[in-house]
Order: structure tokens, then sequence, then C-alpha cells
């Protein structure tokens, strides 16, 4: 069984070691901001996921010691930080990752101008719906 308060100091640790505040250490993991507060205010346990997300990411830490204290941290079989870790701070112009992100959006936005509906087509568009990422929607329908 894991010692909940135990686990957070351990947590804590981790956040000091790389210098990280736990916005920026959830962003990394992969996990909600408030999933990671109130992990750090003993609000929640952490799942095994949560456990598995930091071990995949940082490498270097060690899993028997973020759960049950046995062995190190640094784990010393993972010393190498510097091949396994990815940089703690994104680069100005920001990552890879995000910039095919955004070249992926700008790709799927474009609106082709110059198309044109078959006027051999007998069907009829009854109604347009478009549906945003925040969940909303607007319903265009035909007079």
């Amino acid at each position: 069984m894991v010692n909940l308060d135990i686990f957070i100091k351990r947590l804590e640790y981790i956040l000091d070691y790389y210098s990280m505040n736990a916005a920026t250490f959830a962003d990394r993991i992969g996990v909600q901001r408030s999933s990671l507060s109130h992990l750090l205010s003993g609000r929640n346990k952490p799942s095994l996921d949560f456990v598995l997300k930091i071990v995949e990411e940082f490498p270097e830490v060690n899993l028997y010691w973020l759960l049950i204290g046995k062995g190190s941290f640094p784990d010393e079989q993972n010393s190498n930080i510097e091949n396994h870790t990815p940089p703690i701070l994104p680069n100005p112009s920001g990552s890879e990752k995000e910039k095919s992100k955004i070249q992926e959006e700008n790709a799927t936005n474009e609106v082709p101008t110059n198309f044109s509906i078959s006027s051999t087509s007998k069907q009829q568009i009854e109604k347009i719906i478009f549906f945003y990422k925040n969940g909303s929607f607007k319903v265009y329908e035909q007079d």
C-alpha cells in the first residue's frame, strides 16, 4: 500500500529536481492540471496510469522509489538523463509536435475556392450542421 503523504513528498521532490511547477509537470506527463493539483493536495490518490506516465516521461524516476521508497532517484541505471529526457522548457519557437499540429490544423482548415456542385444532382440539401471543438454547434436549414 502506498503511503499518500510520502508519495506526495516524492512527487514534490521530482518537481523540485526538474525545477518545474505543477502545471508544467502535468502538461509534460499528459494529465489534466487539476488532477495533479488534487493529488498534491491529498484529495485524490495516484492512479496506475498517472504513475506510469511519470515513469515513461522521466525514465530516471525509479518506479520502486516513487511508490515505496526503495531504490534511488535519479535512477542510477538511467543516469544519462540528457539522452532520455527532452528539454524541460520548450524552445521559444515552439516544439516540433506543436508546429506539426498547427500545420495539420491549417491544412484541414483550408477552404477550396474553386468548387462546384453538380447541377445534374437531384438531391437537395436540407440542413448543414457545424460542430465546434468547444462542444457547441450551429444549424443552417433551408427556408
